[in-house]
């Protein structure tokens, strides 16, 4: 019998309602992977036993009275730490914020549980959740469960890491510069940056956000297949007033032509031959699934809406973060922000303003694109995964570290939807593909990842090497 921690959520919970097996038992089967292979790579930093169990009990019994549980009932997920929990920690990677105790649910916390989820574990972040790499001072360092030489990502490393080492079968994460999409690329598996205002997010126990994370940070989840994607899509997205830019859009949109447009290097970003190769590998698997790929020489513009966005990303943290991390001293954070810093000069007001003018035209341009190409398939990154640690060494290998982001740093300024996609490995490195959609059109990410999907990688749990 195949144990119940190697199986999708979207299997899983079938088998749960069916009452094949119970959510005790597979809360059971995914508590005993994370005390067998989280000591490896340390992605789950606080687990949560006892209420997984008593949440996984609810779900039985509802099933037992013959409720409807929720569409993810009994399926053993993951949190991140800097999203609120009630009674937990929303550390952050900080030991500044290891006594913040929450004392409400997030809206995605709320959502998970609503829709029948049982939460394992909270997983790790770097400090101030602010690299592609995930080590802190508070809780230490996660490993990439395919190979411990290069990163799990960042800044959802912890949950990329556990979702593809069968910690729970759907990892939540967080994004405003990849830091969903690049984890899933470097761990193997898949990840969806959704649209702003897609998944209610907010946490209650710190203060408002500024308005450039309001316009570019969402909640989303990570998972070993495309189908977990849509189910935990339509279960994280359900309403909460709590966040003003929650949006009802329906989760399927109208028809659209299957015709994507396949950019190797965008804005003419150097991009490795390996990760060239594995986009007309993912080209090659949408022709045959049905879909027109056009090769086009390049996008609308995705360098300045990177650097846009990292003005107003710095914009808000230099008003209050500096003494912040200061006081944190996290030799990690202190290196990646000061390397940004020098990147990226201190605006002043009507700098700042002219960002969010400029933000019109940019996303118009990309919107127009989208009508002709309802998606665009382009890397996740220039590189194949970094060596780990990397970007601390030095300002010249931090800057070209950046410029192999570009097309995670440069979708969040645009408020659109991003879509990592696994297609393989090249010895035990991953590699994937990026797919970018209209605004609200997570429903053809899924579509088109789902074609790619099918002909790569099985999405087996991994053995930490």
């Amino acid at each position: 019998m195949t144990e119940l921690w190697r199986l999708s959520a979207t299997e899983l919970a079938a088998r749960i309602r069916a009452r094949d097996v119970s959510a005790t038992e597979a809360t059971r089967s995914a508590l005993a992977r994370l005390d067998a292979v989280n000591p490896r790579i340390n992605a789950v930093v606080q687990a949560m036993p006892e209420q997984a169990l008593e949440a996984a009990a609810a779900v039985d019994a509802a099933l037992a009275r013959g409720e409807d549980p929720g569409p993810m009932a009994g399926v053993p997920v993951t949190v991140k730490v800097n999203v609120d929990q009630k009674g937990f920690a929303t550390t952050n990677g900080l030991r500044l914020q290891k006594d913040l105790i929450a004392e409400h649910d997030s809206p995605v916390v709320s959502n998970l549980r609503r829709a029948g989820a049982v939460i394992i574990g909270r997983t790790n972040t770097p400090a101030f959740s602010l690299r592609w790499f995930t080590r802190n001072a508070l809780h230490g360092h996660t490993r990439n469960p395919r190979d411990p030489a290069i990163t799990p990502g960042g800044s959802s490393g912890g949950a990329a890491a556990a979702t593809a080492a069968g910690i729970g079968a759907v990892g939540h994460g967080t994004d405003i510069g990849g830091s969903i999409r690049y984890p899933a690329y470097a761990c193997g598996i898949h990840g969806l940056r959704p649209t702003i205002g897609r998944i209610a997010a907010w946490n209650p126990s710190g203060a408002e956000r500024g308005i450039g994370p309001q316009l570019m940070a969402v909640s989303g989840p990570i998972a070993r297949t495309i189908a977990d994607l849509r189910l935990a899509l339509a279960a994280m997205a359900r309403p909460d007033a709590r966040d003003p830019w929650w949006t009802p859009a329906p989760l399927e949109g109208p028809p659209a032509p299957r015709r994507a447009a396949l950019c190797i290097a965008p804005d003419g970003m150097a991009v490795q031959q390996e990760v060239a190769s594995a986009l007309r590998d993912a080209a090659r698997r949408l022709e045959a699934a049905g879909w027109t790929v056009e090769e086009v020489g390049n996008t609308p513009p995705l360098k300045e809406p990177a650097d846009l966005q990292a003005l107003l990303w710095l914009a808000e943290t230099r008003r209050g973060q500096n003494a912040a991390l200061a006081q944190e001293g996290d030799p990690d954070a202190l290196a990646v922000y000061g390397y940004m810093e020098r990147l990226c000069p201190a605006p002043d007001l009507f700098a700042f303003q002219d960002a969010l003018q400029r933000r019109a035209t940019l996303l118009r341009q990309w919107l127009l694109f989208l009508e002709r190409f309802p998606v665009v398939l382009m890397p996740v990154s220039g590189e194949l995964p970094f060596r780990d640690n990397s970007d601390v060494e030095s300002f010249e290998g931090f800057a070209r570290i950046l410029a192999a982001q570009l097309p995670q740093v440069g979708l969040p300024l645009l408020s659109l939807p991003g879509l990592a996609v696994s297609t393989g490995l090249v010895g035990t490195v991953p590699v994937g593909v990026q797919l970018v959609a209209g605004r609200y059109r997570e429903d053809l990410l899924l579509l088109a990842g789902e074609a790619i999907e099918a002909g790569g990688v099985p999405p087996a749990p991994v053995d930490p090497a």
